[in-house]
């Protein structure tokens, strides 16, 4: 058995789901959990089928975001996992919604950094053992942190007063 790490080729500004489902339907049950919960959202969605013909099944609303995700699924490799890009939301929108969808076992990451999947390699295949998602802290939050942090929420409209 091998370990390798696959990082998540994406732009800056696309926020990205890596998670693990069990069943075929799964590409069409998460493009209407999606579709559903935030409309005009722009996303793409792949998914490694890991029995009979081993495909990556592609759905999603904007053509290259759905190439974003068949890429980033292929160099993955890891059976039975999806990948999601997401614009004009943030996974904070979905996740219930992706979470609700019977199929789905885990949710790796959700998040816009830079990510890094730690992938465990067999004579059988792959699966994904984690994630990095990130750089590592540089410190502790002080009192000018805690401004920033609860003034941003407040501006976006997830937290009043």
């Amino acid at each position: 058995m091998g370990f390798v790490t696959v990082r998540v080729e994406k732009p800056d500004d696309v926020n990205m789901v890596l998670g693990q489902a069990h069943f075929i339907k799964t590409v069409e049950d998460l493009y209407e959990a999606v579709a559903g919960s935030v409309p005009g959202a722009k996303f793409g969605l792949a998914f490694c089928e890991s029995s009979g013909d081993c495909l990556v099944r592609v759905e999603g609303n904007d053509t290259g975001l759905k190439t974003l995700a068949q890429q980033n699924a292929l160099a993955i490799g890891a059976g039975h996992s999806f990948i999601l890009f997401l614009k004009d939301c943030f996974p904070i929108n979905v996740l219930n919604a992706i979470k609700g969808v019977p199929e789905v076992c885990t949710i790796f990451c959700a998040t816009a950094n830079a990510v890094e999947v730690v992938i465990a390699e067999s004579a059988q295949g792959r699966g994904i053992l984690g994630v990095i998602d990130g750089a590592k802290p540089k410190g502790v939050e002080g009192p000018d942190g805690v401004a920033w942090r609860t003034g941003l929420l407040r501006k976006f409209g997830y937290k009043r007063g």
